[in-house]
C-alpha cells in the first residue's frame, strides 16, 4: 500500500516542479498570453530551425568583466553581431532608444552585454555605432546603433541563435545585422 502512495507523491512533486519552472520568468505579451523563453509563431521553437531553446537562465554567456568587444560573424541568418568570444547578441523590441527595459527576471534569461569602459569594435563592425548606456542596476550596457545589446541564456556555444524571434517579456528578440537593424527570418 505504501509503494503506490510514494510513487504518486513522487509524480506529483515532479509535476509541481515542472509547473513552477514553466511559470517562472514568464510575462504577458500584448496578446495576453504568457511566454517564458518560448516562441511565438513559427520563427523559432524548441525544435525549430534556429536550434533548441532553453528557458533555463545561465550566466555562462555573460561577458567576462572588462571591456566588451563586439564583432561580426557569418551564420545561417547572415552576418550578425557577436561578442569577442563569438556569442550571439540580440536586441529587444520593447526597448526605447538606448534605455534598457529588460531588468530583474528578464535580465536572468537575457543578460545584458556589459562593459567597464568604451566597447571595442571587432572585425567587420562599424565602431561609430557602438555606445553605452547606464542600466538601472548601475552596470554599463553596450549599445549598437542605439539598441542595448543582450545575450540569450539558451545559447550555449558560439554561433547558437536560439533566441532569434522569441517572444518573451513582452516583445520579440532579434539578432542584429552589422547595419544595426534587426534580422527577421
Amino acid at each position: 500500500m505504501k509503494r503506490p502512495l510514494i510513487a504518486l507523491a513522487s509524480a506529483l512533486a515532479v509535476l509541481a516542479a515542472a509547473l513552477l519552472a514553466a511559470g517562472c520568468g514568464g510575462s504577458a505579451n500584448a496578446a495576453g498570453s504568457t511566454s517564458a523563453g518560448t516562441s511565438s509563431g513559427s520563427s523559432a521553437s524548441s525544435s525549430g530551425r534556429y536550434g533548441s531553446s532553453s528557458s533555463t537562465p545561465s550566466t555562462s554567456t555573460q561577458a567576462a568583466s572588462g571591456v566588451a568587444t563586439i564583432a561580426v560573424r557569418t551564420t545561417p541568418l547572415g552576418r550578425i553581431l557577436v561578442d569577442g568570444r563569438g556569442m550571439t547578441l540580440y536586441l529587444f523590441e520593447k526597448d526605447t532608444g538606448t534605455m534598457s527595459t529588460c531588468n530583474g527576471s528578464c535580465a536572468k534569461f537575457w543578460p545584458p552585454v556589459t562593459t567597464t569602459g568604451a566597447a571595442k569594435a571587432g572585425s567587420g563592425l562599424d565602431g561609430g555605432k557602438l555606445g553605452t548606456t547606464a542600466r538601472t542596476d548601475g552596470e554599463t550596457e553596450v549599445t549598437y546603433n542605439g539598441h542595448p545589446l543582450y545575450y540569450y541564456a539558451g545559447d550555449k556555444q558560439p554561433g547558437d541563435t536560439t533566441g532569434q524571434g522569441l517572444n518573451a517579456f513582452g516583445a520579440l528578440w532579434y539578432v542584429l545585422s552589422p547595419a544595426g537593424k534587426e534580422v527577421v527570418g
